[in-house]
């Protein structure tokens, strides 16, 4: 009895390199916006606890849209 990870191949829209490349895509738009956040606002106000805060905001606002940033980057064509 072989027990597959993975769905059904015949079944599956997405080839696992298309999904590796596309998470990966969806990481740099989710990770980007706060790192430059973080380190805008550290580098202008030097203080870093702000930096934190501002960054996990950025990133919180940015996670909200990643749903609908996914459902046009995930879609095969």
């Amino acid at each position: 009895m072989k027990i597959s990870l993975l769905s059904d191949p015949a079944k599956s829209k997405l080839k696992i390199s298309e999904i590796v490349l596309k998470g990966t895509i969806m990481a740099t738009i989710v990770t980007v916006p706060s790192i430059i956040a973080f380190l805008i606002i550290w580098i202008i106000l030097d203080n870093l606890i702000t930096a934190i805060i501002v960054g996990g905001i950025i990133h919180f606002i940015v996670m909200g849209f990643s749903i609908k940033i996914s459902k046009k980057i995930l879609v095969k064509k």
